[in-house]
């Protein structure tokens, strides 16, 4: 079977999704190839997998007549979605959501795309998040629905033994946008510094993606906090890397710190677990697949500044429960979000939609 995976840009949660599931697939003897209609720094992270970069309508026909896919599954992109069946396109079609935003704006995006959806899409792909199964269920009630698990590389993607640091760190991964509150992140720190006057904070973004207001509120959120001699930013770094990052922050006694306001699937979040680097976090919908409160990480109440200090203090002073949740947290994932475990669903997914090859 031959799959097109598409999306807008190489970047964040989608770019690992789009690689991870390509090469599971791949290794159980399907092909697999990507489109992104636009260039992005997760480009570098992508190896093996035969990938297209164009926003050309030409050259995107021409290349799903050359290749001639059995099935392409569309991620938000309602405009490509509408070209490919109207492109004569025969194979299966399915419309994939992952991550639309905050709820208001996801069910917005939705409704603004439901009559495109229902015409075009020969099925839907989502993961198991709450919000995302309420919004799908209702607007489509008709066509098919596939809801299951992102996958997680954890044959690739793992605890790496560094030297420890000699003092706590507290990561956070994402954009500079409203949805992922990135103001709850300094002002933790902030707070937390009181505690641990040698508290180091590390960043992880794309700068190429950030909002030009929320860039400027950020610096000046910086320099109001007195932050910038204790935060280090670390733009664009190669996915393979993290690994790296998330393993010495968790052994540094600091955490990876997950300040969303809403999130599809969260895959920082899965990959520090994996990494032995334990979790504090909004409970942000996505999120809930990972983290039991003290059993595989911890949530604090999203703009309860005094609440995330509490339990980020829980995280940092208590060795015991700490072990306990990086410990049952690593098993989890390697339990429930394997790639093997994705594939076989995506493929029950192509045979119940009439392709068995």
């Amino acid at each position: 079977m031959k799959i097109l995976f598409t999306f807008y840009n190489p970047s964040g949660g989608m770019e690992t999704l789009n690689r991870v599931r390509s090469r599971a697939l791949m290794r159980a003897g399907h092909e697999c190839h990507l489109l992104y209609t636009h260039d992005g720094e997760g480009r570098k992270n992508i190896s093996g997998i035969k990938t297209f970069i164009t926003g050309n309508d030409f050259l995107i026909e021409r290349l799903i007549q050359r290749e001639n896919y059995d099935a392409i599954v569309v991620c938000t992109d309602i405009f490509l979605l509408e070209k490919v069946r109207n492109w004569a396109y025969e194979g299966t079609l399915i419309f994939e959501i992952q991550g639309l935003g905050t709820y208001e704006t996801a069910r917005a995006i939705l409704e603004d795309f439901a009559h495109r959806v229902r015409i075009y899409a020969d099925a839907l792909l989502y993961p198991k998040t709450d919000h995302l199964i309420e919004l799908m269920r209702e607007l489509f009630p008709k066509l098919p629905h596939f809801c299951f698990d992102d996958p997680v590389d954890a044959e690739q993607f793992g605890y790496e033994s560094y030297p420890k640091k000699p003092y706590p760190i507290l990561g956070w991964v994402g954009r500079l946008e409203k949805n992922k509150n990135w103001q709850d992140f300094l002002l933790i720190g902030n707070n937390l510094r009181g505690y641990y006057p040698d508290l180091r904070l590390w960043m992880f973004d794309d700068n190429t993606l950030s909002e030009p207001p929320e860039k400027a509120a950020f610096e000046q959120t910086l320099q109001y906090l007195k932050l910038s001699d204790r935060l280090v930013r670390h733009s664009n770094i190669p996915h393979e890397q993290m690994a790296d990052y998330m393993s010495i922050i968790g052994d540094s006694g600091g955490f990876l710190c997950s300040t969303s306001i809403m999130e599809g699937f969260g895959y920082a979040v899965a990959e520090a677990m994996l990494c032995r680097c334990p979790v504090l976090s909004t409970d942000s919908d996505g999120v809930r697949r990972f983290i039991r409160h003290n059993k595989t990480g911890k949530f604090y109440r999203r703009g309860d500044i005094a609440h995330a200090t509490e339990e980020a203090l829980s995280l940092l002073n208590d060795h015991w429960l700490r072990a306990s949740i990086v410990g049952a947290a690593e098993t989890h994932i390697r339990i429930n979000f394997s790639s093997q475990l994705y594939t076989k669903q995506f493929l029950k997914m192509m045979r119940q939609l009439g392709r068995n090859d």
